[in-house]
């Protein structure tokens, strides 16, 4: 059975940083790809990050760029997704997912290509 498990989130100082884990089972990374997204309140849940499985080519929406990173660990079946220099409007709900295709990370932003989620994670940045 599929499971992805969320962790690291917390409250955090703008400018701070967090690691975020989402451990995999059922599945390996090294055939499916995985997704971050994120929600606030009142907004529509919207990507982050992905991650492809056949190369590990990685994907980030642009208020993210330069600031976020996802990896893998494939000895631990998970992915992690490090936020640095934060900021409040990064507040959210993290959520990881399992893309629904073999091999595939297409419109890697769209939702509904995922079909495993996590149970998501808090990230509140304030001072």
């Amino acid at each position: 059975q599929v499971q992805l498990v969320e962790s690291g989130g917390g409250l955090v100082q703008p400018g701070g940083s967090l690691r975020l884990s989402c451990a995999a089972s059922g599945f390996t990374l090294e055939n499916y790809a995985i997704g971050w997204f994120r929600q606030a309140p009142g907004k529509e849940r919207e990507g982050v990050s992905g991650i492809r499985s056949s190369d590990g080519r990685t994907f980030y929406t642009d208020s993210v760029k330069g600031r976020f990173t996802v990896s893998r660990d494939f000895t631990r079946n998970t992915v992690y997704l490090q936020l640095n220099s934060l900021k409040p409007e990064n507040t959210a709900v993290y959520y990881c997912a399992k893309n629904r295709y073999f091999l595939g990370i297409s419109n890697w932003y769209v939702p509904r290509r995922y079909d495993y989620w996590g149970q998501g994670t808090q990230v509140t940045v304030s001072s």
